[in-house]
């Protein structure tokens, strides 16, 4: 006797045998008005995000506010040392200039940028996630092979599990599965 699995359900994915298929299906997709799903494939397809739907990466505005973060950090710190804290006249050059130390804050904005650039791509890809109940896909490790598969959400609000299930059939999907979640 067969004992059923009864976690509880994290998507739906289907199989699609090339670059192509997956490229038209996922316009489909998105026009069906799904929003939590996603497209794995072994290689990148020109055109894909686009066709998803997706938008531009939030990064870059971290990389940016790191780098005016570092810059104001930079000109403060030197303000600080040489026209606040300890004034010292060197070589008739002025207490504060921009021209002089430009090592220091230029340092700090590209140093700040970088940070800020890692960090914003952790936010936004929500990592650290040490698993993803994806990975339990049987057919998941093929698609970084030979495979491509279109994963949808059931926190989606237009996932109905019949309807969905058809619509991805009807897109040309193979080996529907549905991915259930581990339970601790």
């Amino acid at each position: 006797m067969a004992v059923e699995n009864t976690s509880p359900a994290y998507a739906l994915a289907a199989n699609f045998d090339s670059a192509q298929s997956i490229f038209e299906a996922a316009g489909k997709v998105r026009k069906e008005g799904y929003t939590q799903w996603e497209c794995y494939t072994p290689f990148m397809v020109h055109g894909l995000d686009k066709q998803m739907g997706m938008g531009r990466s939030k990064v870059p505005i971290f990389t940016f506010c790191g780098g005016v973060t570092g810059f104001f950090t930079g000109m403060f710190i030197v303000w600080y040392m040489n026209a606040y804290d300890y004034p010292l006249i060197v070589g008739g050059k002025p207490y504060f200039s921009a021209i002089y130390p430009f090592p220091v804050f230029y340092e700090l904005t590209i140093l700040l940028a970088a940070f800020g650039t890692l960090f914003g791509m952790f936010i936004t890809n929500r990592l650290p996630r040490h698993n993803h109940p994806v990975f339990e896909y049987k057919d998941f490790v093929a698609t970084s092979d030979d495979k491509f598969a279109i994963v949808i959400e059931t926190s989606d609000e237009n996932f109905d599990e019949k309807g969905t299930q058809a619509l991805l059939k009807k897109i040309g999907g193979k080996n529907i599965t549905i991915i259930r979640e581990e339970e601790d």
